[in-house]
């Protein structure tokens, strides 16, 4: 029987502190494009199958992806995971390499935290979908500035900020239809999920570059990605309480819009809906459910590979 050796990477600007597990061994390298070989071969050369980083921003990124193609198991995890680890282990200090050995540590003992990283082109359109939402914000914050603009001047000024906004934020928006339509499955995928009563093509193009992972996971997994999913805090003789927390917000957002549209146009939803208000659920308790169901929908549709019948229970 082979026994489990972990590697956990400590992603900085300029360095890579790597730790093993469970034999505690660490050491440093470059975060440089040509050190990405000389990793290879070490983590090869100790029998290291499995690999987690932390999500810290882009410095992880290339590292990650260079170790997938390269056959490793790679997990890349929330840090606020890493620090609960570490006070879990009641260690107090920190530094780089004492870091490395942790998340090395914490690879060889959470198996959950391994999962499949997007594709090159998956990453292309989230990106330009994280770009895209940045200009809508600027665009929003630009009309509020004009409307407390005073000055002639400065009301044109804001105008044309306006104008160059929404001209990037089309171009942008035309790379990811470009890129959407590319693909056959995600064109599929598109047409399955805007035959949801409430799913829109704006919302269904969020859940493409937002959710990789619709259609590949279980109902509840899906349903914590995007922090919909109840949990419970109950202790003592205290009742139990039930809330959402975490997840992707702005996947959150777009189907609690899209609830607000399904309890209006589909009979079903519609029903769903007016059963929890009936049963004391408040107004945005009760959407919430609804966006909850129905991302679960689309999950299985996208899964199946069938659209939207409401005769039928997809969830």
């Amino acid at each position: 029987m082979t026994s489990l050796i972990c590697a956990g990477i400590d992603a900085g600007q300029r360095s890579l502190d790597i730790g093993l597990a469970p034999s505690g061994r660490t050491f440093r390298l470059p975060n440089t494009a040509a050190a990405l070989g000389p990793l290879l071969e070490r983590l090869q050369r100790d029998g290291v199958q499995r690999v987690v980083l932390e999500a810290a921003g882009t410095y992880a990124q290339p590292v990650a992806h260079a170790l997938d193609a390269a056959g490793f198991a790679v997990g890349v995890v929330n840090p606020r995971r890493i620090k609960a680890f570490r006070e879990a282990e009641g260690k107090r200090a920190k530094t780089d390499r004492l870091d490395a050995g942790l998340i090395a540590r914490f690879a060889l003992v959470m198996t959950d935290a391994i999962r499949p990283l997007p594709s090159a082109e998956q990453r292309t359109l989230k990106a330009l979908a994280t770009r895209r939402r940045q200009l809508t914000e600027m665009i929003a914050m630009e009309k509020t500035r004009l409307k407390q603009a005073l000055e002639p001047a400065v009301a044109e000024s804001h105008r044309a900020a306006i104008a160059d906004l929404s001209r990037a934020c089309a171009k942008v928006e035309a790379l990811i239809e470009d890129g959407l339509a590319k693909d056959p499955r995600r064109a599929e995928d598109r047409r399955i999920l805007t035959s949801i009563p409430g799913i829109g093509p704006r919302i269904a193009q969020v859940l493409l570059t937002e959710m990789p992972e619709l259609g590949r996971c279980d109902r509840k997994a899906i349903a914590s990605l995007a922090g919909l999913a109840p949990h419970i805090s109950q202790s003592g003789k205290a009742p139990p309480r039930a809330a959402i927390a975490g997840g992707r917000p702005c996947i959150r957002a777009a189907l609690y819009m899209s609830a607000l549209v399904a309890v209006r146009r589909d009979p079903k939803m519609k029903l769903a809906h007016h059963a929890l208000r009936d049963s004391g659920k408040p107004a945005k308790v009760a959407l919430v459910a609804i966006a909850r169901r129905i991302l679960i929908t689309a999950n299985a549709m996208i899964k199946a590979q069938t659209p939207y019948k409401p005769d039928l229970n997809h969830t």
